[in-house]
Protein backbone atom coordinates (compact mmCIF):
# COMPACT_ATOMS: atom_id res chain seq x y z
CA UNK A 1 0.00 0.00 0.00
CA UNK A 2 1.19 3.50 -0.82
CA UNK A 3 -0.15 6.95 -0.02
CA UNK A 4 0.27 10.07 -2.15
CA UNK A 5 -0.50 13.41 -0.48
CA UNK A 6 -2.11 15.50 -3.23
CA UNK A 7 -3.56 18.76 -1.87
CA UNK A 8 -3.52 20.67 1.41
CA UNK A 9 -6.02 23.31 2.45
CA UNK A 10 -4.43 26.75 2.94
CA UNK A 11 -6.54 27.57 6.00
CA UNK A 12 -6.55 24.25 7.88
CA UNK A 13 -4.90 20.83 8.14
CA UNK A 14 -7.39 19.29 5.69
CA UNK A 15 -5.78 17.40 2.83
CA UNK A 16 -6.53 15.07 -0.07
CA UNK A 17 -4.60 12.01 -1.05
CA UNK A 18 -4.57 8.75 -2.97
CA UNK A 19 -4.13 5.33 -1.37
CA UNK A 20 -3.04 2.60 -3.78
CA UNK A 21 -3.80 -1.01 -2.83
CA UNK A 22 -3.74 -4.36 -4.58
CA UNK A 23 -7.51 -4.11 -5.08
CA UNK A 24 -7.63 -0.56 -6.39
CA UNK A 25 -7.18 3.09 -5.47
CA UNK A 26 -8.89 5.05 -2.69
CA UNK A 27 -9.32 8.83 -2.92
CA UNK A 28 -9.11 10.54 0.46
CA UNK A 29 -10.72 11.82 2.57
CA UNK A 30 -12.90 8.72 2.52
CA UNK A 31 -15.76 7.19 4.49
CA UNK A 32 -15.76 3.37 4.64
CA UNK A 33 -19.10 1.52 5.05
CA UNK A 34 -19.02 -1.05 7.84
CA UNK A 35 -19.59 -4.65 6.78
CA UNK A 36 -19.05 -6.36 10.13
CA UNK A 37 -20.16 -9.87 9.11
CA UNK A 38 -19.07 -9.66 5.49
CA UNK A 39 -21.98 -7.48 4.38
CA UNK A 40 -23.17 -3.92 4.82
CA UNK A 41 -26.56 -4.44 6.43
CA UNK A 42 -29.53 -4.15 4.05
CA UNK A 43 -27.39 -3.08 1.06
CA UNK A 44 -26.42 -5.19 -1.96
CA UNK A 45 -22.87 -4.89 -3.29
CA UNK A 46 -24.22 -3.56 -6.60
CA UNK A 47 -25.84 -0.70 -4.70
CA UNK A 48 -22.62 -0.11 -2.78
CA UNK A 49 -20.72 0.21 -6.05
CA UNK A 50 -23.20 2.12 -8.20
CA UNK A 51 -25.21 4.30 -5.79
CA UNK A 52 -23.24 4.57 -2.56
CA UNK A 53 -20.00 4.67 -4.59
CA UNK A 54 -18.05 2.94 -1.84
CA UNK A 55 -14.34 2.68 -2.57
CA UNK A 56 -13.47 0.49 0.44
CA UNK A 57 -15.49 -1.41 3.05
CA UNK A 58 -14.74 -2.89 6.47
CA UNK A 59 -14.94 -6.38 7.89
CA UNK A 60 -14.47 -7.41 11.51
CA UNK A 61 -12.01 -10.11 12.51
CA UNK A 62 -13.82 -10.98 15.74
CA UNK A 63 -17.20 -11.59 14.12
CA UNK A 64 -15.89 -13.32 10.99
CA UNK A 65 -13.65 -15.60 13.05
CA UNK A 66 -16.70 -16.74 15.03
CA UNK A 67 -18.96 -17.02 11.98
CA UNK A 68 -18.55 -18.33 9.30
CA UNK A 69 -15.08 -19.24 10.62
CA UNK A 70 -11.56 -19.14 9.24
CA UNK A 71 -11.66 -22.61 7.67
CA UNK A 72 -14.49 -21.59 5.34
CA UNK A 73 -12.96 -18.19 4.57
CA UNK A 74 -9.57 -19.70 3.73
CA UNK A 75 -11.16 -22.37 1.53
CA UNK A 76 -13.01 -19.58 -0.33
CA UNK A 77 -9.74 -17.78 -1.03
CA UNK A 78 -10.23 -15.01 1.52
CA UNK A 79 -12.95 -12.55 2.38
CA UNK A 80 -12.91 -10.73 -0.99
CA UNK A 81 -13.80 -13.91 -2.88
CA UNK A 82 -16.17 -15.20 -0.22
CA UNK A 83 -18.40 -12.12 -0.43
CA UNK A 84 -17.76 -11.14 -4.06
CA UNK A 85 -16.20 -7.72 -3.39
CA UNK A 86 -13.35 -6.74 -5.73
CA UNK A 87 -12.45 -3.35 -4.23
CA UNK A 88 -10.22 -2.56 -1.24
CA UNK A 89 -11.10 -3.82 2.21
CA UNK A 90 -10.00 -3.14 5.79
CA UNK A 91 -10.38 -5.46 8.76
CA UNK A 92 -10.51 -4.39 12.38
CA UNK A 93 -8.61 -6.59 14.83
CA UNK A 94 -11.48 -7.15 17.23
CA UNK A 95 -10.03 -4.81 19.86
CA UNK A 96 -13.19 -2.73 20.07
CA UNK A 97 -15.25 -5.88 20.56
CA UNK A 98 -12.94 -6.76 23.44
CA UNK A 99 -13.90 -3.40 24.94
CA UNK A 100 -17.61 -3.81 24.29
CA UNK A 101 -17.67 -7.38 25.69
CA UNK A 102 -16.04 -6.33 28.98
CA UNK A 103 -18.41 -8.50 30.99
CA UNK A 104 -17.32 -11.74 29.30
CA UNK A 105 -13.59 -11.21 28.66
CA UNK A 106 -10.31 -11.33 30.58
CA UNK A 107 -7.17 -9.43 29.60
CA UNK A 108 -3.67 -10.73 30.31
CA UNK A 109 -0.19 -9.87 29.08
CA UNK A 110 -0.46 -12.76 26.63
CA UNK A 111 -3.75 -11.68 25.10
CA UNK A 112 -7.50 -11.63 25.60
CA UNK A 113 -9.74 -14.52 26.60
CA UNK A 114 -13.41 -14.02 25.84
CA UNK A 115 -16.68 -15.84 25.50
CA UNK A 116 -18.46 -15.92 22.16
CA UNK A 117 -21.56 -13.76 22.07
CA UNK A 118 -23.08 -16.43 19.80
CA UNK A 119 -22.76 -19.65 21.81
CA UNK A 120 -20.73 -18.87 24.92
CA UNK A 121 -17.66 -20.82 23.75
CA UNK A 122 -14.27 -19.59 24.98
CA UNK A 123 -11.59 -18.15 22.69
CA UNK A 124 -8.20 -16.51 23.06
CA UNK A 125 -6.85 -13.65 20.92
CA UNK A 126 -3.17 -12.76 20.92
CA UNK A 127 -1.35 -10.15 18.81
CA UNK A 128 0.18 -12.99 16.80
CA UNK A 129 -2.91 -15.08 16.14
CA UNK A 130 -4.91 -11.96 15.23
CA UNK A 131 -2.32 -11.26 12.50
CA UNK A 132 -2.77 -14.87 11.35
CA UNK A 133 -6.54 -14.43 11.28
CA UNK A 134 -6.27 -11.22 9.28
CA UNK A 135 -3.87 -12.91 6.85
CA UNK A 136 -6.58 -15.50 6.22
CA UNK A 137 -9.22 -12.80 5.74
CA UNK A 138 -6.88 -11.13 3.24
CA UNK A 139 -7.91 -7.48 3.65
CA UNK A 140 -5.68 -4.83 2.11
CA UNK A 141 -5.39 -3.02 5.45
CA UNK A 142 -5.16 -4.83 8.78
CA UNK A 143 -5.46 -3.38 12.29
CA UNK A 144 -3.14 -4.33 15.13
CA UNK A 145 -4.72 -5.82 18.26
CA UNK A 146 -5.27 -3.19 20.94
CA UNK A 147 -7.30 -2.57 24.05
CA UNK A 148 -9.88 0.19 23.73
CA UNK A 149 -10.55 1.50 27.25
CA UNK A 150 -13.55 3.64 28.05
CA UNK A 151 -13.14 7.32 27.35
CA UNK A 152 -13.95 7.88 31.03
CA UNK A 153 -11.15 5.63 32.34
CA UNK A 154 -8.98 7.04 35.11
CA UNK A 155 -5.38 7.98 34.36
CA UNK A 156 -3.73 4.97 35.96
CA UNK A 157 -5.90 2.49 34.09
CA UNK A 158 -5.42 4.39 30.81
CA UNK A 159 -1.63 4.35 31.29
CA UNK A 160 -1.56 0.61 32.05
CA UNK A 161 -3.84 -0.11 29.12
CA UNK A 162 -1.64 1.89 26.76
CA UNK A 163 1.44 0.01 27.92
CA UNK A 164 -0.30 -3.28 27.16
CA UNK A 165 -1.40 -2.03 23.72
CA UNK A 166 2.17 -0.95 22.91
CA UNK A 167 3.64 -4.31 23.92
CA UNK A 168 0.97 -6.07 21.88
CA UNK A 169 1.83 -3.81 18.94
CA UNK A 170 5.50 -4.83 19.03
CA UNK A 171 4.54 -8.50 19.01
CA UNK A 172 2.00 -8.01 16.24
CA UNK A 173 4.44 -6.12 14.00
CA UNK A 174 7.12 -8.76 14.56
CA UNK A 175 4.72 -11.53 13.54
CA UNK A 176 3.41 -9.52 10.60
CA UNK A 177 6.99 -9.17 9.32
CA UNK A 178 7.56 -12.92 9.75
CA UNK A 179 4.47 -13.90 7.72
CA UNK A 180 3.32 -13.28 4.16
CA UNK A 181 -0.02 -12.59 2.42
CA UNK A 182 -1.85 -15.73 1.34
CA UNK A 183 -3.62 -14.63 -1.85
CA UNK A 184 -1.07 -12.69 -3.91
CA UNK A 185 -2.13 -9.20 -2.76
CA UNK A 186 -0.04 -6.99 -0.45
CA UNK A 187 -1.33 -6.21 3.04
CA UNK A 188 -0.53 -3.35 5.41
CA UNK A 189 -0.72 -3.30 9.21
CA UNK A 190 -1.83 -0.07 10.92
CA UNK A 191 -0.88 0.61 14.56
CA UNK A 192 -3.64 2.18 16.66
CA UNK A 193 -3.02 5.27 18.78
CA UNK A 194 -4.70 5.04 22.20
CA UNK A 195 -4.43 6.99 25.46
CA UNK A 196 -8.03 7.94 26.27
CA UNK A 197 -8.40 11.70 26.75
CA UNK A 198 -5.04 12.29 28.45
CA UNK A 199 -2.80 14.59 26.43
CA UNK A 200 0.51 13.09 27.53
CA UNK A 201 -0.65 9.52 26.92
CA UNK A 202 -1.96 10.41 23.46
CA UNK A 203 1.36 12.09 22.64
CA UNK A 204 3.36 9.11 23.92
CA UNK A 205 1.21 6.69 21.94
CA UNK A 206 1.42 8.75 18.74
CA UNK A 207 5.23 8.90 19.00
CA UNK A 208 5.44 5.19 19.75
CA UNK A 209 3.30 4.32 16.73
CA UNK A 210 5.02 6.82 14.43
CA UNK A 211 8.39 5.25 15.21
CA UNK A 212 7.18 1.97 13.70
CA UNK A 213 7.32 3.34 10.14
CA UNK A 214 3.95 1.81 9.22
CA UNK A 215 2.04 2.38 5.97
CA UNK A 216 -0.67 4.21 7.89
CA UNK A 217 -1.99 4.89 11.38
CA UNK A 218 -5.32 4.61 13.16
CA UNK A 219 -6.64 6.77 15.98
CA UNK A 220 -8.75 4.65 18.30
CA UNK A 221 -10.53 5.04 21.59
CA UNK A 222 -12.51 8.17 20.72
CA UNK A 223 -16.27 8.69 20.48
CA UNK A 224 -16.62 6.32 23.45
CA UNK A 225 -18.22 8.72 25.91
CA UNK A 226 -16.06 11.86 25.88
CA UNK A 227 -17.39 15.30 24.76
CA UNK A 228 -16.97 16.14 21.08
CA UNK A 229 -14.63 19.05 21.81
CA UNK A 230 -12.35 16.74 23.77
CA UNK A 231 -12.31 14.33 20.83
CA UNK A 232 -11.30 17.15 18.47
CA UNK A 233 -8.52 18.18 20.86
CA UNK A 234 -7.15 14.63 20.96
CA UNK A 235 -7.18 14.46 17.14
CA UNK A 236 -5.15 17.67 16.95
CA UNK A 237 -2.63 16.39 19.51
CA UNK A 238 -2.15 13.09 17.68
CA UNK A 239 -2.01 14.46 14.14
CA UNK A 240 0.66 16.97 15.17
CA UNK A 241 2.91 13.92 15.72
CA UNK A 242 1.85 11.30 13.15
CA UNK A 243 3.75 11.45 9.82
CA UNK A 244 2.11 13.74 7.27
CA UNK A 245 2.99 11.38 4.42
CA UNK A 246 0.89 8.49 5.77
CA UNK A 247 -2.92 8.15 5.93
CA UNK A 248 -4.64 8.74 9.27
CA UNK A 249 -7.73 6.71 10.10
CA UNK A 250 -10.17 7.86 12.80
CA UNK A 251 -11.99 4.76 13.99
CA UNK A 252 -15.73 4.67 14.63
CA UNK A 253 -16.56 8.38 14.10
CA UNK A 254 -19.31 9.54 13.62
CA UNK A 255 -21.88 12.19 12.58
CA UNK A 256 -21.41 14.17 9.34
CA UNK A 257 -20.24 17.22 11.32
CA UNK A 258 -17.82 15.07 13.36
CA UNK A 259 -16.30 13.89 10.09
CA UNK A 260 -15.94 17.41 8.70
CA UNK A 261 -14.32 18.62 11.92
CA UNK A 262 -11.87 15.72 11.78
CA UNK A 263 -11.07 16.36 8.11
CA UNK A 264 -10.26 19.95 9.04
CA UNK A 265 -7.78 18.53 11.56
CA UNK A 266 -6.01 16.29 9.04
CA UNK A 267 -7.85 12.94 9.19
CA UNK A 268 -8.10 10.95 5.94
CA UNK A 269 -10.21 7.84 6.66
CA UNK A 270 -13.41 7.19 8.60
CA UNK A 271 -15.81 4.40 9.46
CA UNK A 272 -18.98 4.37 11.52
CA UNK A 273 -22.13 2.27 11.81
CA UNK A 274 -24.12 5.49 12.32
CA UNK A 275 -25.30 6.09 8.73
CA UNK A 276 -26.56 2.55 8.15
CA UNK A 277 -27.93 2.06 11.67
CA UNK A 278 -29.72 5.42 11.62
CA UNK A 279 -30.97 4.73 8.11
CA UNK A 280 -32.51 1.45 9.21
CA UNK A 281 -34.22 3.36 12.01
CA UNK A 282 -35.75 6.08 9.81
CA UNK A 283 -33.20 8.85 10.58
CA UNK A 284 -31.84 10.31 7.35
CA UNK A 285 -29.00 12.83 6.99
CA UNK A 286 -29.02 15.56 4.35
CA UNK A 287 -27.28 18.91 4.00
CA UNK A 288 -30.57 20.66 4.72
CA UNK A 289 -31.78 18.70 7.75
CA UNK A 290 -31.85 15.38 9.56
CA UNK A 291 -35.21 13.77 8.86
CA UNK A 292 -37.15 11.33 11.04
CA UNK A 293 -39.14 9.57 8.35
CA UNK A 294 -41.68 8.23 10.84
CA UNK A 295 -42.91 11.77 11.52
CA UNK A 296 -46.38 12.56 10.20
CA UNK A 297 -45.02 15.72 8.50
CA UNK A 298 -43.80 13.53 5.59
CA UNK A 299 -47.14 11.81 5.01
CA UNK A 300 -48.14 14.10 2.12
CA UNK A 301 -44.66 15.17 0.97
CA UNK A 302 -44.25 13.77 -2.54
CA UNK A 303 -40.89 15.40 -3.20
CA UNK A 304 -37.79 13.20 -3.59
CA UNK A 305 -35.92 12.12 -0.47
CA UNK A 306 -33.00 14.21 -1.71
CA UNK A 307 -33.11 15.68 -5.23
CA UNK A 308 -29.30 15.99 -5.22
CA UNK A 309 -28.71 12.48 -3.90
CA UNK A 310 -28.27 9.03 -5.40
CA UNK A 311 -30.71 7.37 -7.82
CA UNK A 312 -32.76 5.86 -4.99
CA UNK A 313 -33.10 9.32 -3.42
CA UNK A 314 -34.28 10.89 -6.64
CA UNK A 315 -36.95 8.31 -7.50
CA UNK A 316 -38.35 7.70 -3.99
CA UNK A 317 -40.70 10.23 -2.42
CA UNK A 318 -40.61 11.15 1.24
CA UNK A 319 -44.26 10.18 1.55
CA UNK A 320 -43.58 6.71 0.17
CA UNK A 321 -40.62 6.14 2.49
CA UNK A 322 -42.73 7.37 5.42
CA UNK A 323 -45.38 4.82 4.47
CA UNK A 324 -42.79 2.01 4.26
CA UNK A 325 -41.46 2.75 7.73
CA UNK A 326 -44.95 2.96 9.20
CA UNK A 327 -45.78 -0.37 7.55
CA UNK A 328 -42.51 -1.85 8.87
CA UNK A 329 -41.49 -2.98 5.40
CA UNK A 330 -37.93 -4.25 4.94
CA UNK A 331 -37.59 -2.02 1.87
CA UNK A 332 -37.71 1.01 4.18
CA UNK A 333 -34.51 -0.11 5.90
CA UNK A 334 -32.84 -0.70 2.54
CA UNK A 335 -33.73 2.73 1.20
CA UNK A 336 -32.75 4.47 4.45
CA UNK A 337 -29.40 2.69 4.51
CA UNK A 338 -28.62 3.42 0.86
CA UNK A 339 -29.49 7.08 1.31
CA UNK A 340 -27.35 7.64 4.40
CA UNK A 341 -24.35 5.74 3.07
CA UNK A 342 -24.51 7.57 -0.24
CA UNK A 343 -24.76 10.88 1.63
CA UNK A 344 -21.63 10.09 3.65
CA UNK A 345 -19.69 9.26 0.48
CA UNK A 346 -21.03 12.43 -1.14
CA UNK A 347 -19.98 14.41 1.95
CA UNK A 348 -16.33 13.30 1.80
CA UNK A 349 -16.28 13.72 -1.99
CA UNK A 350 -17.55 17.27 -1.60
CA UNK A 351 -14.96 17.88 1.11
CA UNK A 352 -12.25 16.67 -1.26
CA UNK A 353 -13.50 19.04 -3.96
CA UNK A 354 -13.44 22.05 -1.64
CA UNK A 355 -9.98 21.19 -0.33
CA UNK A 356 -8.80 21.16 -3.95
CA UNK A 357 -10.55 24.48 -4.55
CA UNK A 358 -8.97 26.03 -1.45
CA UNK A 359 -12.24 27.00 0.25
CA UNK A 360 -12.81 24.00 2.52
CA UNK A 361 -13.06 25.93 5.80
CA UNK A 362 -15.71 28.32 4.49
CA UNK A 363 -17.74 25.50 2.94
CA UNK A 364 -17.42 23.29 6.02
CA UNK A 365 -18.51 26.09 8.35
CA UNK A 366 -21.55 26.82 6.19
CA UNK A 367 -22.83 23.25 5.82
CA UNK A 368 -22.06 22.32 9.43
CA UNK A 369 -23.99 25.32 10.75
CA UNK A 370 -26.90 24.41 8.52
CA UNK A 371 -26.98 20.75 9.56
CA UNK A 372 -26.68 21.53 13.27
CA UNK A 373 -29.28 24.29 13.10
CA UNK A 374 -31.88 21.90 11.73
CA UNK A 375 -31.40 19.31 14.50
CA UNK A 376 -31.45 21.79 17.39
CA UNK A 377 -33.76 20.46 20.08
CA UNK A 378 -33.95 16.94 18.64
CA UNK A 379 -32.98 14.13 21.01
CA UNK A 380 -32.15 11.37 18.57
CA UNK A 381 -28.54 12.42 17.85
Amino acid sequence: MTFELQHTDPASDARTGLIKTGHGDIKTPIYMPVGTDGCVKAVHFRELREQVKAQIILGNTYHLYLRPGLEILKAAGGLHKFIGWDRPMLTDSGGFQVFSLSGIRKLTEEGCQFQSNIDGSRHFFTPENVVDKERILGADIMMALDECPSGLSDYNYARESLGLTERWLDRGIRHFQETVPLYGFPQSLFPIVQGCTYKDLRQDSARYCADKGADGYAIGGLAVGEPAETMYEMIEIVNAILPADRPRYLMGVGTPWNILEAIERGVDMFDSVMPSRNGRNALLFTYEETMNMRNKKWEMDFSPIDPEGCETDRVTSRAYLHHLFKAKEILAMQIGSIHNLAFYLRLVSDARHHIEQGDFVQWKSSVTAQMLDRIAGDSYL
